[in-house]
Order: C-alpha cells, then structure tokens, then sequence
C-alpha cells in the first residue's frame, strides 16, 4: 500500500467518521485519477475505496453512480458501487473540506496501459455487456456539473481562456496550439443524427479490472470503475475514448504516442462479437473517426486548463506547473489525433467490412 503523509491520513480518517464500520481503517494511497483523488481504506474483512470528490462534479452524480450500478448489477454486470453514510447519504459533504464517497474496493487489478490483443478484447467484451446491460434502463440522469462531450462549449471555453489570460506564461504556446485545434476541428465532416445511449464516459483503460492477483498475466476483463461521468451520448464518445486509451501504447507527450493498429482491431473484434444489441450502419460508421474526434476535444480540454490551471491533476515531479503538464498533454492528444486519421482507411474496413 502506497505512503501517505501523516496530514492526509488525518483528513481522511476525519471523513471517514461518516461510516462508522471504517473506524481503524489503515489508509494507503491510490494513484490514477485526473480529477478526483483516492485513497484505499483496508479493514480485516475488507478494503474499501474511498475518494474526494473533485468540485467541478455536481452532487447528482453519485444518484446516477447508484441507479446504473444497481440496474447492472441485476444483468451480471460488475461495477463500482457506493456504500452509504451511518445516515444513509451516497456521499458525505464536508462544506469546505470537500465531498466524500466510499465503495468497497472490487477484486482484481488495473493497468495502465494495454498489454496485448488478449487484454484488448476482453476489455472490448466487457464494455459492450456494459452497453447491452443498460439498453432496457430509461432513469433519469443528473447532470455530471461541468460540459463533457460538448465540442462547441470546449471550443467556447479555450477561445474564452486565451481572451482572459493573456498574461499567462504559456499564452503565446497555447494560442499556436489553439489555431490548429480550431483549424482541425473546423475540417470534420458533421455526423448524421445518432441515437443516444447510457455510456460510461471514461474509458480509460485504467478504469478496467482484469482478473488475477497483480501477474502481468491477467488477461479477462471483470469489471468497470469510476462511473462519474456516465452520459447519454452517441455510441462513438465511449468508443473512441476507450480506443484512444487503450490502443495508444506509448507515452502522453507529442514525440511519445503511438497508436497500434493490432490492438485496435482486437478491442474491436471484442466489442462487435459481443454485442448484443442492435446499431445502426451509420452508428458503425461514426466508431471510424470516433478516436480522431475524441483526442482532438480531450486536447482542447486540455489547451484551455493549460490556461486556467483548475480541472485537470499533475504531476508535480515531472513538470513545474500544472500548465506545462497540460500543454504537454494538449499536444499530445493532437499528435494521436494525427495518427489515428492515417489509419482511418484501415479502422473502417475493420468495422464496416
């Protein structure tokens, strides 16, 4: 388990007063989220999860958290799930201290990145028994609390970023990379209308439990995490996140990504082969440029909080400010966007035949 500062333990084992069963919780850190941060609670007969939840999110999604992991749950699907205060609340509000949750940590182990074609399709599998197992659940859904998947508001925010800080060390950098941004973007040939379906908004291949006790080994997928963001959207948002993620093998810098082309294909095969509802020739063809269209927004996230330094987490050992690692994360996401569009030939006869 993972060091944490004496302070950290402290405010953690303050929130934790809320669930009473935690008390003498020994706590270690988790790594991995961009937004939220997390901590392992371990008892004798059982480790739980429990996390701060980044302000930006809206209270409401923790009702949404609970009514798509119980309706899952009923179809044999394996999700994260929150554990209820003593007073029976799905989060505990602690006004300036922040919002807290706590779920019961699932078994299985995560990785970073993809580690072969077996990985990738299981993962695939797993993803479409999430999509099926949601196809019959008609709740409503809150909203997440700040625009997600919303191009037009994104493109909005970092013209609205560059015209507000002008005086910011990286202004000049981000505006260079802004003019591509807006150039590419302005290129995309629009969509037909697409039907909307519940879909779990990030796929990060991190947010993916596979089975095993830690072996790089692990090939099955079980289970899915971190439902904050679960959204009615077109099909291709959830599938082009996912690819962008798993299929990209190298690093998140400019000089650093590369797309595989053989773990594409895998993860798809997985997902097409298990998939059992129906979608649409024209909801197939929009997963052809779904990782272009995905890296080039989650770049434009990135350009405007390269400016406004208040969303997204960094790495402080790695660069001097939480701009720079978002500017480098920015280019980055415009490089995979890149090479994702040289193969586009090649994804679409994969999934158009």
């Amino acid at each position: 388990m993972a060091e944490v500062s004496e302070a950290n333990r402290e405010e953690v084992l303050r929130a934790l007063g809320a669930w009473s069963r935690l008390k003498g919780a020994e706590i270690g850190h988790l790594d991995g989220g961009l937004i939220n941060q997390s901590w392992r609670a371990s008892m004798p007969e059982q480790d739980y999860v429990v996390q701060r939840v980044h302000g930006d999110f809206a209270p409401g999604i923790h009702e949404n958290m609970q009514a798509v992991s119980r309706h899952l749950e009923s179809r044999g699907v394996s999700v994260s799930k929150l554990v209820e205060t003593d007073q029976g609340a799905l989060f505990s509000d602690r006004g300036e201290g922040g919002r807290w949750r706590l779920m019961k940590k699932l078994p299985g182990v995560s990785f970073r990145k993809c580690r072969g074609a077996d990985q990738a399709r299981s993962a695939g599998a797993l993803v479409a028994s999430f999509h099926c197992g949601l196809m019959d659940w008609s709740g409503d859904l809150a909203p997440i609390g700040f625009p997600f998947h919303d191009l037009p508001k994104h493109l909005s925010d970092l013209r609205d970023a560059l015209a507000e800080n002008g005086d910011h060390p990286l202004h000049r950098e981000v505006a260079k990379l802004a003019e591509t941004l807006f150039a590419t973007q302005a290129a995309w040939t629009p969509h037909p209308a697409l039907p909307v379906r519940v879909l779990h908004g990030d796929l990060k291949f991190s947010n993916l439990l596979f089975d095993g006790s830690g072996s790089p080994d692990c090939d099955r997928a079980h289970a899915l995490i971190d439902l904050d963001t679960i959204s009615r959207l077109p099909l291709y948002y959830d599938m082009g996140d996912a690819w962008r993620s798993w299929c990209n093998v190298g690093g998140e810098g400019p000089e650093a990504v590369r797309f595989d082309l053989d773990l594409f294909r895998a993860s798809a095969e997985g997902y097409l082969s298990a998939l059992g509802m129906e979608v649409s020739q024209e909801e197939r063809a929009s997963l052809a440029d779904s990782v272009e269209r995905v890296s080039l927004e989650l770049g434009v996230r990135f350009a405007t909080d390269a400016l406004w330094e208040s969303h997204f987490a960094w790495d402080p050992s790695r660069f001097e400010s939480a701009g720079e690692h978002n500017l480098e994360r920015a280019r980055g996401q415009l490089a995979l966007h890149d090479q994702t569009r040289a193969t586009r030939s090649d994804r679409t006869r994969f999934l158009l035949g």
